[in-house]
């Protein structure tokens, strides 16, 4: 082989690189037009769950209301009374949750997934 074989085969391999670190650029480029989509769909979906959280709070809020005075009147019940059996019920009702809650959340985890749900406890909890 000679000289200027060799130089050819160099810089053959020098634009079949420089074409590859383009290309690769261009996936690295649309890779992060995808990410600001997705983060903004995923902002504006946490968004809109959240305002469908205070509406179902607040709709909660109302069906409590209306039970409790209900209950009062049906059976003749003080304000108190009435809540204790309103506040009864709501504890059976989140105990019997939890029990079912705990139970789908049983299994095996990826270490992964324990490690990325545990950063994420600490962060809402304030705790680093």
């Amino acid at each position: 082989m000679t000289e200027s074989q060799s130089s050819r085969g160099f810089g053959a391999a020098a634009r079949v690189t420089a074409l590859a670190a383009s290309v690769m650029d261009l996936h690295v480029r649309i890779a992060f037009q995808e990410v600001d989509r997705e983060k903004r769909r995923l902002i504006n979906g946490g968004l809109f769950l959240t305002m469908a959280g205070v509406a179902m709070m607040l709709a909660l809020l109302a069906g409590e209301s209306a039970l409790l005075l209900w209950t009062q009147r049906r059976w003749s019940l003080s304000l108190i009374q009435a809540l204790i059996i309103l506040a009864i019920g709501n504890l059976v009702f989140a105990g019997v949750t939890l029990r079912i809650g705990g139970q789908v959340l049983k299994g095996p985890f990826l270490p992964q997934t324990v490690e990325g749900v545990t950063k994420t406890m600490r962060a809402l909890i304030g705790r680093i």
